[in-house]
């Protein structure tokens, strides 16, 4: 995880707070320990989810954050820096509920299409994955504080997490200028131009 290593360390906590503000300034899943978790960077990661289930998050993430022209989710290693935080930042009952998440999307995924996620085609994937979503963003409008959070909501956070903190992500999907030189408060924005990367 050689980009994700540089990129931890540059951001941090700033890293969390970025990604909240895509999901609209609402707090990150189990956020003040995935602050613990970037911080540390603990290696005992991992260990908690098989190579296939990895496997399987690399291609989850692929398909919300597919190769376009810039590299992907898999390029970035995002489905490894998932399972790390899985590992390090959820307690037992988010493990749990992550885990079985990938099997449900997983058995979802077959139902619908009659192959699992690893065999479905990239159309078979991203219709699942909408639908997923939408299901996950009904669930979250009435979700109360204590109650369990909507797996596919885990899976998208970290997705963006692990993405946007990566090196590639950080420098290639997002407009980033290593020394800015002098406070810009507003530059102009065509649509469809990449968003600027904030400075940690």
């Amino acid at each position: 995880m050689t980009s994700h290593d540089a990129s931890l360390r540059l951001t941090r906590r700033e890293a969390i707070r970025r990604v909240s503000v895509l999901f609209g300034g609402a707090a990150l899943v189990g956020q003040a320990r995935l602050l613990d978790a970037l911080e540390s960077s603990s290696p005992k990661a991992a260990a908690y989810l098989t190579s296939i289930e990895v496997t399987l998050l690399d291609e989850v993430a692929e398909t919300m954050l597919p190769e376009t022209s810039t590299p992907g989710a898999k390029a970035a290693g995002v489905g490894r820096f998932m399972a790390l935080m899985v590992a390090d930042a959820y307690d037992p009952d988010e493990r749990h509920i992550f885990r079985e998440g990938l099997r449900t999307l997983d058995g979802e995924c077959t139902e619908m299409s009659g192959r699992d996620f690893m065999a479905a085609t990239p159309a078979e994937r991203l219709s699942l994955l909408e639908r997923l979503d939408r299901e996950q963003y009904e669930y979250m409008q009435e979700w109360k504080d204590g109650e369990p959070v909507h797996y596919f909501r885990m899976m998208k956070e970290l997705a963006l997490l692990g993405y946007f903190t990566s090196e590639i992500g950080y420098t290639k999907a997002l407009r980033f200028v290593e020394t800015p030189g002098r406070f810009e408060p507003c530059v102009p924005y065509a649509p469809g131009d990449k968003a600027w990367a904030p400075h940690a």
